[in-house]
Parts: C-alpha cells; structure tokens; sequence
C-alpha cells in the first residue's frame, strides 16, 4: 500500500511538471490550432496516468482530476476559454485551477458568513454518516443485499462530495481562492434538470457546458432553431459524461467496458430532454408539484443507478477494495501523524 501511495504522489509530480509546461505554451503561442497540437501530448499523457495505479480509488480520482477535468480545461484554454484563460498571474494558481475540482468565485462576504454554520452542521452530519456505513460494512454478511447496495450508494454520494469538498478547501487554504459549492444537496432536486443542471458535480457541469452544451447548441440552433436546439446539446452532454464515466470505471477496474455506465447517462439524457419538452408545452399550473416532481426524480435516479451505474463497480468488487484500501489508508495517515 505504502509504494501505490509512492506511485500516486509521482504521477502527481510528473503532473504538476506537466502543467508547468501548458501554463509557459500558453502564454507564447496564439489561441487555435498551433496551442491545441502544442498540448495534445499532455492530453495523452494524462489518459496514460492513472494506468500506473493499481488502487482503484486512487486511480479513479487522478483519473477525474487530470483525464476528464484537466483535459477539459486545456482543451478550453486552447481557445481562450475560461477557466484556464486568461492564465493566472501565478503559476500555483493555474496548477491548481487546472489540476483540482474548483471553480473561483466572486467573494459574497455576508452570503458565505451566513452559509457557513449551516454548511458546517451538514459536512459534520455526512461525516457521521460516513462513519456508521463503515461499521456497519463489517456486519453486511447479516444484511439483506439491497440494503447493502443502499448504502453504496450513499457512500458513494457521500465520500465524492467530501473528496471534492475536501479538494477545494486546500485550494482555499494554500491560494485564497473563493471556490464554487462541488455540490447543491442534490436530494432537494425538484426534477432532473434541477438535479444534473444545479445540483449534481457542478464541477463537471460547468466544464461540459462550455466543451460540448454550447457548440452543440450553436450547430443545432441553425438546423432546429432556437426554441428546440437546446435538446440535441442535453443529449450530447450525456452522451459525453456517459463516455468519460466509462473510461474512469476502467482505470478502477481494468475490465473491459460494458456499457452499461453509458446507457445510464443516455437514458437520463433522454429523461431530461422528455422533462424540458414537458416544460414547455404544459401549462406551469397543470405541473407537478415540486415536491411531487422532485421524489419521482430522486426515484428514478436511484432505480437506474442500481439498475445500469452500480452493477459494474460491485460486480469488479470496487466496494470490497475500497473498504480495504480506505481502511489502510487512514492506518497510514495516522502513522504520520505527530499526535
């Protein structure tokens, strides 16, 4: 375990050399063509990196870091896309900007004084939650299989919100930056839209708007216009998140894709699409209920999940390594630790 944590901090290292590379290309050479081929090495790189983890979720975690959303921002940053462009004065900065689940944000003083104590309250109630599904991992031999399923589920939601979340207060704490939310308590969702749009890894909401929404929807305002051009681009969205997902359940679990992940992400691109066209021919008065709308919505994420997401991560056993993996490395923390 000790030498796969030696492995992860050199592919870090071998990462932040990279990006030192991107933040000198990118203030030498004109946006377009001549950036892009400049950079594509560093593309490939990064889809090459987290092959060298043998830990699944160190692998799937450098895999979203660096193949999806680093990827992402240098490909906007070849054309002179925020969040990359224009490049930070300090090169720390970039590095981090490129490298870890952030977005910066205006300072809102008052706002985030009066968020604080309700967003501390939430962090400490996941984390003793966090904590009781890992008790209670020890006892799931007297659990009926649907129950453990549930609370992979939620440890799932759970652990990814407090990687990013815990991702972000770094940057906060090393460069001063005021970060965007990873996520909106997605179980307040009142649709679909509302939950993938506004609450779900905003993260990778906002980087796909601008690689694949936007483009799509210019193509798609010309051939469908306007008032429907909005639906192609849903589905591309998708149809792309689907992709990537693939690709990092194979960096976790180095077993061929079955698809299912995509079909998953197609399905509820679909849903979305279905939703919107709804929105707009039925009258506001003749809708659901938010809250009516909002736990069919929770429903069929969680139905689909357990239907096409989850099956490929318990049939690999990715629950059963990360229990074990997770379990090592706070053993390892704590031998660190001076206290």
């Amino acid at each position: 375990m000790e030498i796969e944590h030696y492995n992860f901090i050199k592919v870090w290292i071998l990462a932040i050399i990279s990006l030192c590379y991107c933040y000198y290309i990118s203030s030498k050479l004109p946006k377009g063509i001549f950036k892009l081929i400049s950079l594509t090495p560093i593309f490939i790189f990064f889809l090459y990196l987290p092959l060298t983890i043998s830990t699944a979720y160190l692998a799937g975690i450098t895999a979203f870091f660096l193949s999806w959303l680093a990827n992402f921002k240098l490909l906007l940053l070849c054309f002179d896309q925020p969040p990359l462009s224009p490049p930070p004065s300090n090169l720390f900065h970039f590095i981090s900007l490129a490298s870890l689940p952030i977005k910066s944000k205006q300072k809102t003083p008052s706002q985030n004084k009066s968020q604080q104590p309700q967003r501390s309250i939430l962090f400490a109630i996941k984390v003793l939650i966090l904590a009781l599904l890992y008790h209670c991992y020890g006892h799931k031999q007297n659990l009926h299989k649907n129950v453990v399923l549930v609370m992979f589920c939620v440890r799932i939601y759970i652990e990814l919100e407090l990687a990013l979340a815990l991702a972000a207060t770094l940057a906060r704490a090393m460069f001063g930056f005021e970060i965007e939310p990873q996520f909106n308590e997605p179980y307040l969702a009142t649709s679909l839209q509302d939950f993938w749009g506004r609450r779900w890894n905003l993260m990778v909401t906002s980087i796909l708007r601008p690689t694949v929404y936007y483009p799509i929807r210019r193509i798609s305002t010309r051939l469908l216009g306007s008032r429907w051009s909005s639906l192609p681009a849903v589905v591309a969205v998708f149809v792309v998140s689907g992709l990537m997902h693939e690709l990092i359940f194979y960096y976790m679990t180095r077993v061929a894709p079955t698809w299912e992940v995509a079909r998953f992400f197609i399905l509820h691109g679909v849903a979305v699409v279905a939703e919107v066209v709804v929105k707009k021919v039925v009258p506001d008065k003749m809708r659901l209920h938010p809250v009516v709308s909002g736990a069919l919505a929770l429903g069929f994420v969680a139905v689909t999940a357990v239907w096409l997401f989850l099956p490929q991560l318990v049939r690999n056993g990715v629950d059963e390594k990360n229990i074990g993996e997770y379990s090592k490395l706070m053993d390892l923390i704590k031998g660190l630790l001076p206290f």
